[in-house]
């Protein structure tokens, strides 16, 4: 059987499987039911895989074909190869794998949402128009159901209760602050300068910058919202479930803020 040729030769295994068949098929139809699973499931957690799937299934055919002729010689260097395609596919989605444990450790840190006051959506919906008037990069980020609290252990502690003033002066270019992002709980910005991991999706286009890419990042494994306001251009979006969507107003973004505040 091709997955228990794998272990066969430890000492005593083959003849163990030579005397129970019936083990043999047990464990080589587990096995096959394990890999057929775990393919299927990174396939559609994640995009690259549908292109190692591919890959591993043109090796599969080559394998069985390999078996069907008798050739010890290819056999061997399937296995080989076969080393190497694993090594391949951990290096590929390393990011992925990271972003899912990161949202499964958020998650078992989660609590119940605080929510924002009126006053407090109006006060980033200013900020935020009045940045991008004068084109001054900004990324705020407000948290939801799952815990921030990871990002803003290793940022700029501040507690304090927002203002469109305190945002402005946060993000301005001369100040040691303005790099990273600013976490919002319910009505208080907990923390500045907070780093996140950039996305890996390769929809986005290629000229998106890092602020961009952390926004998004974020977004896709917490249930936070986060606005960028580029430095480029002026641009303000907001990422939210792994998308993003460009703001034209401050009246579209406070009945964005509000659609979605409110649904939560």
């Amino acid at each position: 059987m091709p997955f228990l040729s794998l272990i066969e030769p430890i000492s005593g295994v083959s003849e163990f499987f030579d005397n129970n068949p019936v083990a043999r098929i047990i464990i080589d139809a587990y096995l096959a039911l394990f890999i057929v699973s775990l393919i299927v499931f990174l396939t559609i957690k994640f995009k690259k895989a549908l292109i190692l799937v591919i890959i591993g299934l043109i090796m599969l055919g080559i394998y069985y074909f390999a078996l069907m002729g008798g050739f010890v010689l290819s056999t061997r260097l399937y296995e080989i190869a076969l080393t190497g395609y694993v090594v391949i596919c951990a290096v590929i989605l390393a990011p992925e794998l990271r972003k899912m444990m990161e949202f499964h450790k958020s998650t078992e840190a989660s609590k119940a949402s605080i929510s924002s006051t009126q006053a407090t959506i109006e006060a980033v919906a200013d900020a935020v128009f009045d940045m991008s008037a004068v084109k001054v990069g900004a990324l705020i980020t407000i948290e939801q159901h799952i815990s921030l609290e990871q990002y803003a252990e290793r940022a700029i502690a501040l507690n304090s209760d927002i203002s469109k003033e305190l945002l402005e002066q946060i993000f301005i270019k001369d100040s040691p602050l303005h790099d990273g992002g600013v976490i919002i709980r319910g009505n208080k910005i907990i923390c500045a300068a907070a780093y996140y991991t950039l996305t890996q999706d390769t929809s986005l286009d290629k000229t998106i910058g890092s602020r961009h890419r952390a926004g998004v990042g974020i977004s896709e494994i917490t249930d936070s919202l986060t606005i960028i306001v580029s430095e480029e251009t002026g641009h303000v979006h907001v990422a939210n479930q792994g998308f993003m969507k460009q703001i034209d107003n401050k009246n579209d973004l406070l009945d964005y803020l509000n659609t979605y505040l409110g649904n939560l």
